[in-house]
């Protein structure tokens, strides 16, 4: 419920249980019953304390037809020889955070109610994370959302998405910085412990473990999807910018789920590729991102990628305090000589990076196939064909958005506007509910305190 803990550091689970004897089981029940049944088996692994039958209808009212508009929720289909399209991003908001946060909206209403309580949820958002969590969470009881978004870096129809929004419950705050910025003034407020107590501080961007839980879910059912028995393997390709998507499949694979490789496709904002290529963790510059055509990747400082590291480094919370607690405000880290480096390997990792110019080319390509991507699935294609000479196995690529949600972009490369799913018709032509700040957590801290949630009676 809370996100971060008290200290600012990142929940993780004691162990990742094994389903490797399981997975014939597990394909069974997405065969025969359906995604909400498979989700509600990965969550009760770790959840002992909601009853499993309690679970599985809160993953039943999570995921419908209407809410996602198949019966399936989630599907492969061919792109190209080698590669497939992991199609997450039928929800309500044409995005794959959609298959987390209508979970968790669940999720938070029950457990809520059980305890009698309230809960301000703070987030960040580079894009599709904050519309995501606000469809989820708009009318529930006993939960206001407060998210930020970096001022002017987020495409018209994301702004629309978020900022049309009426609801008593939810406060959008356009603060003046980068996506980085943003996610620096959670974890500021998160830090007052204090302040997180009084004021009930909960969280649903990636660093919330229940979020990854429902990605790690996809996983399960995508390569289900892509193979006819347990003994195949594949890999995935992941655009990635807070490395939540990615660090849901490394889960999974240390689950014992058959995966491969997990290409970490980045953008511009290329400090993934540059770490599992040198070993090297630097913020450059002043550490700000880059704005770019695939403005959900816009992200420097990927908060899940602590929950790697600690695997990496053997699981070992004082080296990992001393890593992101010290020394990247400080500047960054290198394991480069590190022995622990070497063993990155061995968890399935490969990088890469796409330009501008990349994503046009491939969105182009895209539509000769009959397929249209949006400009960070693009990301992950581009990567995923670069590094196909390292990868034996066939490669899902999973797509993070809808091409409508990146109009501007898939018209430099088409020549035409997106076709519109006739759901988001005129939405960018609605009135706006935004409120501007400066980058400054106390003020953040004010807003919180004047808009709280209250509870019914």
């Amino acid at each position: 419920m809370s996100g971060l803990a008290a200290d600012g550091g990142l929940f993780l689970p004691a162990a990742y249980p094994d389903v490797t004897d399981r997975l014939g089981e597990l394909r069974d029940i997405l065969a025969k019953r359906g995604y909400a049944a498979l989700v509600a088996e990965i969550l009760a692994l770790y959840i002992d304390d909601i009853p499993a039958d309690t679970l599985a209808e809160l993953a039943a009212r999570a995921y419908t037809a209407e809410a996602f508009g198949t019966e399936e929720i989630v599907s492969v289909s061919r792109y190209d020889e080698r590669l497939l399209i992991g199609h997450i991003s039928a929800g309500p908001t044409a995005a794959f955070k959609d298959m987390a946060m209508q979970l968790l909206g669940e999720l938070f209403e029950y457990e809520l109610t059980r305890r009698g309580a309230t809960m301000n949820i703070l987030g960040a958002t580079s894009g599709d994370t904050g519309s995501s969590a606000e469809y989820a969470m708009r009318g529930r009881d006993n939960i206001s959302v407060f998210m930020l978004t970096p001022a002017g870096r987020m495409t018209p129809f994301q702004q629309a998405q978020m900022f049309s929004l009426d609801d008593a419950n939810i406060h959008n705050i356009a603060l003046d910085g980068t996506f980085d910025d943003c996610q620096d003034v959670v974890k500021a407020v998160n830090s007052d412990a204090e302040f997180k107590k009084t004021y009930s501080i909960g969280a649903v961007n990636s660093i919330n473990f229940a979020r990854i839980l429902a990605q790690v879910a996809y996983y399960f059912a995508l390569y289900f999807r892509a193979t006819n028995s347990d003994d195949e393997r594949i890999s995935f390709a992941v655009p990635t910018g807070n490395f939540g998507n990615v660090y849901a499949g490394h889960v999974a694979r240390q689950m014992g789920l058959p995966v491969d490789r997990l290409i970490v496709a980045n953008n511009e904002n290329d400090a993934m590729d540059d770490f599992f290529a040198t070993g090297n963790y630097l913020r450059k510059g002043n550490g700000a991102s880059v704005k770019t055509s695939s403005p959900s990747m816009d992200i420097s400082r990927p908060s899940n990628f602590e929950r790697f590291v600690y695997d990496l480094m053997g699981r070992d919370p004082e080296r990992i305090a001393e890593l992101f607690g010290t020394q990247v405000p400080a500047g960054g880290f290198s394991l480069a000589g590190d022995a622990a480096f070497a063993t990155a390997a061995d968890f399935g990792f490969l990088a890469g990076k796409s330009t501008h110019a990349d994503r046009l080319a491939e969105i182009r390509r895209s539509e000769e196939l009959g397929y249209l991507i949006d400009p960070h699935t693009a990301d992950g294609v581009v990567v995923a064909r670069e590094l196909l000479d390292e990868v034996a196995t066939p490669v899902v690529v999973l797509e993070t958005a809808l091409p409508v949600k990146f109009a501007e972009t898939i018209t430099e490369a088409i020549g035409s506007f997106p076709e519109t799913p006739a759901r988001f018709a005129g939405i960018e032509s609605g009135d706006r509910y935004v409120t501007d700040m400066p980058n400054d957590a106390e003020a953040v801290k004010r807003f919180i305190v004047d808009n709280q949630a209250t509870r019914d009676v």
